[in-house]
């Protein structure tokens, strides 16, 4: 059994669809854990066919970290999938990843496909949006079992899966990392210094619910550029470095090679 483990914040339209696809999993979930990350409103008890428990947390922040080491906590499985409230699994991925993760002491992300505006709105079909999603431009999959990746900058925390105690050994992720970026790169990184390795898997694993993205998210400039900075000192090299360069293209910072200059803030954020 594995358990499922997701947080939110004012999602509940994509939270209905990641249950939905929950619901027509060939093997069901242990369990599903949802961190609520004080929607409004408050997600209550969620109608499901298997175990459900809904736990909140609220901060200033958008707690990414803290909320997915809450949710950790709380399983009751030895083996975890974490999944992006925005994806729908397909039928096939609880049994793959947990039979995966019996199989290898690994990190291991599924492949999304990522769906069009218009994709997955009320009623779908999995054959469906098979045909219409789009893999990652950069990171590429097997097309079915796991294949190694050398590049741990390449760990995405859409879908992923690693047993409870690997993740415990690790200490999840890094809470130093307040709102949002970089929390995820950097626990790649910790993984693979570890001597855990990173696989991908093939599938696909999940679809992608579009919804607007502003380009860069200047929303969360100020946990961007400071997570920014500390991954620095951390692991040597800029993060996020397509968004910094967009942030000093338009003025608002300074990057040299080893720091980071805070030059303005972006208007209303």
């Amino acid at each position: 059994m594995i358990s499922v483990l997701t947080i939110v914040r004012n999602r509940a339209g994509h939270l209905a669809q990641l249950v939905e696809g929950l619901r027509r999993s060939i093997e069901p979930p242990g369990e599903l854990i949802v961190v609520d990350m004080a929607s409004e409103p408050p997600i209550e008890q969620l109608d499901t066919d298997f175990p459900c428990h809904v736990k909140r947390l609220a901060t200033e922040h958008l707690p990414l970290a803290e909320a997915r080491n809450l949710a950790a906590r709380h399983a009751s499985f030895e083996n975890l999938l974490f999944l992006d409230v925005d994806c729908i699994p397909t039928a096939s991925l609880i049994g793959t990843m947990d039979q995966a993760l019996k199989q290898a002491d690994a990190l291991i992300c599924a492949e999304i496909l990522y769906l069009g505006p218009e994709d997955a709105r009320g009623s779908w079909d999995e054959k469906d949006l098979a045909a219409r999603g789009k893999p990652h431009a950069v990171r590429n999959f097997p097309e079915k079992g796991l294949r190694a990746e050398e590049n741990p900058g390449l760990f995405w925390s859409l879908a992923f899966g690693i047993r409870r105690k690997r993740f415990d050994a690790l200490g999840g992720f890094d809470q130093a990392y307040l709102g949002y970026g970089g929390e995820d790169t950097d626990f790649g990184f910790r993984a693979t210094a570890a001597g855990l390795p990173l696989l991908f898997m093939g599938g696909p694993g999940a679809f992608h619910q579009y919804h607007p993205s502003p380009d860069p998210p200047l929303q969360h400039f100020g946990d961007i550029v400071r997570n920014a900075q500390l991954f620095r000192a951390r692991w040597g090299f800029w993060p996020m470095a397509g968004w910094l360069h967009q942030f000093e293209e338009m003025g608002l910072i300074a990057i040299e090679r080893m720091s980071l200059t805070v030059l303005q803030k972006p208007a209303e954020h």
